[in-house]
């Protein structure tokens, strides 16, 4: 009777207790993030994997970013990654891209980087310092041997199709002609494509899909036929821009139908992008993905799986098995730079401390208070059947909503199943937004990426 009463139910879930002197031997500290070269050296042990999947349990948390950097780092240098793909604008990340690996300036037609809602998430000191880090890197290198910065996403139509429209312009007329044409359906939705969604949904507006799928076929024929160096750079970038906006096309048409198609057409994109990336870059490539939480993780071991929503995570371990690691992040309290609705101006909030019925609360009891958690069946197979029943997890986007974070923020999760580890930050500190350009802030925040 008193181990009932204690929750030890002989033959069945262990009991906290239990679980916690689990991951007190599991749990590893973690040197400050200011000695960045060994706090990477901790995640030497995934460098086997053909891609490392880097999480955040939101969109607006220093330590996150900042240890993706250090761990990112050094896979980069002592472990031949080149790829950096990130859950941000193609176009946007490919400002980026031709000034970490020096291929030219910013196009006229380009407006300023990441100033898309919310800008935060990638216009930030922790992702500048990062970038800054890169273009020294790359610079005493051969370009064949350059590590690439890429987005993932799917969100941006209209940056997509004018940067189609600019290669067209510059390298064939005739062909920009017809692309214009095809493209002319989505062209009133550029500012406002979800828009376009309800209006095709709701009103009496055709899709516009047709002229997409012929636009994104001429650029892959051009593509098979031109093989130069530079050249098949230029159109490479081209086909992912038409790439984008079919895949944004169609996911704005799905979003007011169905969430989970949407879902999962965002992340079916986000992993073909990879997967793409990965071939043109051959064989032997390796990449790091920084995503959130949300999209790196198995979705098969949460709630949204069971719902029928996919993610990058579970394409990947089906795709790549053990070559992929899928590494998890998670903290209790701090402050979190985010926004109370969509299109919302960016606040620094307070974070209330987790849930006690959720992972995060085992961690903020029985770890150290900046930790790496192995979770692999080889490492720990006491502590994944100690953690093998769903308990509730914290997932913060952009949007932060503390009076119902019940509802608005946590979801049921098979922590081991979902993660291959799981990195914990007991407190944490908001990220630190640089000046958008609509702000006319500082001159770093201005020219960002440019004016590194």
């Amino acid at each position: 009777m008193s181990d009932l009463l204690n929750g030890a139910i002989p033959g069945g879930s262990p009991d906290e207790a239990e679980i916690g002197q689990l991951i007190r031997a599991a749990a590893e500290a973690l040197p400050p993030l200011e000695d960045a070269e060994t706090f990477g050296a901790a995640f030497d042990r995934f460098a086997g994997a053909r891609v490392i999947l880097l999480g955040e349990a939101t969109h607006g948390t220093s330590e996150f970013y900042r240890a993706r950097a250090a761990i990112t780092r050094r896979l980069v240098e002592r472990h031949g990654f080149g790829i950096v793909a990130v859950e941000a604008d193609w176009p946007d990340a490919a400002r980026i891209d031709r000034l970490v690996r020096q291929r030219g300036a910013a196009q006229p037609e380009e407006g300023p980087a990441f100033a898309r809602f919310p800008t935060w998430m990638w216009r930030n000191a922790e992702v500048r310092d990062f970038v800054g880090w890169l273009r020294a890197h790359n610079a005493g290198l051969p370009p064949e041997r350059r590590t690439e910065f890429r987005g993932l996403d799917v969100y941006s139509l209209g940056a997509s199709i004018t940067a189609v429209l600019a290669y067209l312009d510059a390298n064939d007329p005739e062909a920009a002609k017809a692309a214009r044409r095809r493209y002319a359906c989505l062209t009133p939705w550029h500012m406002e494509p979800a828009d376009y969604g309800r209006a095709v949904l709701f009103g009496d507006r055709e899709p516009c899909e047709d002229g997409a799928v012929q636009q994104l076929r001429d650029l892959l024929a051009r593509q098979a036929a031109l093989m130069t160096a530079e050249a098949g750079e230029q159109l490479f970038d081209a086909a992912q821009n038409a790439r984008v906006a079919l895949g944004a096309e169609r996911y704005y048409r799905l979003m007011y139908r169905s969430g989970t198609e949407s879902w999962n057409l965002r992340d079916r994109h986000m992993f073909d992008t990879l997967r793409a990336l990965l071939q043109r870059r051959g064989p032997d490539a390796k990449a790091v993905v920084w995503a959130h939480n949300s999209h790196i993780g198995n979705a098969a071991a949460t709630e949204m799986g069971w719902s029928g929503e996919f993610n990058i995570g579970e394409l990947c371990r089906t795709a790549f098995g053990e070559e992929a690691a899928l590494i998890g992040f998670g903290t209790d309290r701090g402050t979190v730079a985010a926004a109370h609705d969509w299109g919302d101006e960016m606040q620094i909030m307070k974070v209330r401390p987790v849930r006690p019925d959720s992972h995060e609360a085992l961690f903020r009891a029985h770890a150290p208070s900046r930790s790496l958690t192995d979770l692999r069946p080889a490492v720990a197979p006491e502590l994944r059947t100690a953690l093998a029943r769903p308990r509730q997890e914290r997932a913060i986007g952009v949007i932060y909503r503390p009076a119902t974070e019940r509802q608005s923020h946590y979801f049921e999760a098979v922590l081991p199943e979902q993660f291959d580890a799981f990195v914990w930050f007991a407190e944490t500190q908001a990220v630190t937004p640089l000046p958008g350009a609509e702000d006319g802030g500082a001159e770093t925040g201005e020219t960002f990426p440019s004016g590194l």
